[in-house]
């Protein structure tokens, strides 16, 4: 995988979906599935297991399930932990393309 810093480092906003693989995670890849087709290429949609990349989940301080954040040019503009919705996700990222 792709270094994080070379992840969020772009111009566009990335949008990024710290999970802990469970029952809702099915809902969850629906959900970023409509953002990134709603964005196209105006955003980057990227979904990260926590279980998987602890250090970096660690050092991100991600406690809740999921945890969402929004970085652009690589710094971090928008943080919420709990489950959100595809419009409203949509239109977090949209403030920032």
């Amino acid at each position: 995988m792709t270094k994080f810093g070379e992840i969020i480092s772009v111009d566009k906003p990335v949008l990024i979906d710290f999970y802990f693989d469970w029952e809702d995670a099915e809902n969850s890849i629906e959900t970023l599935r409509d953002v990134a087709a709603a964005l196209g290429d105006r955003a980057k949609v990227i979904k990260i297991d926590i279980k998987k990349n602890e250090v970096l989940a660690s050092a991100l301080r991600v406690k809740g399930n999921p945890t969402f954040m929004i970085y652009k040019k690589g710094e971090m503009v928008w943080r919420q932990t709990g489950n959100q919705d595809a419009n409203t996700l949509i239109g977090l990222v949209q403030q920032y393309i």
